[in-house]
């Protein structure tokens, strides 16, 4: 499995304030950046997996609106993640 729970603790410690805050903005957004990434390298290989596709795109949905919310809610946060991240170029 590619997203085992000690993966999960460490994404959650790494962005979130603790392994345990499975609920902040912050650690919803790292999550699924690397579902995104694990995501897309898997639609390299399998160009014609469109279940896959579909469910990329309803996570890049789910990161956007959470995006805007923490832009929204508070700017220093957003910065900081995205640049922490590198969504941005």
């Amino acid at each position: 499995m590619y997203l085992s729970s000690e993966k999960k603790h460490e994404i959650f410690k790494k962005h979130g304030s603790s392994a345990t805050d499975t609920g902040s903005a912050e650690g919803q957004i790292a999550l699924f950046s690397y579902r995104i990434d694990y995501l897309t390298g898997h639609l390299k290989e399998n160009k014609k997996d469109f279940v896959t596709q579909q469910s990329l795109i309803k996570l890049v949905g789910k990161r956007r609106s959470l995006l805007n919310y923490l832009k929204s809610k508070d700017i220093t946060r957003y910065r900081a993640i995205v640049k922490e991240l590198k969504l941005r170029k």
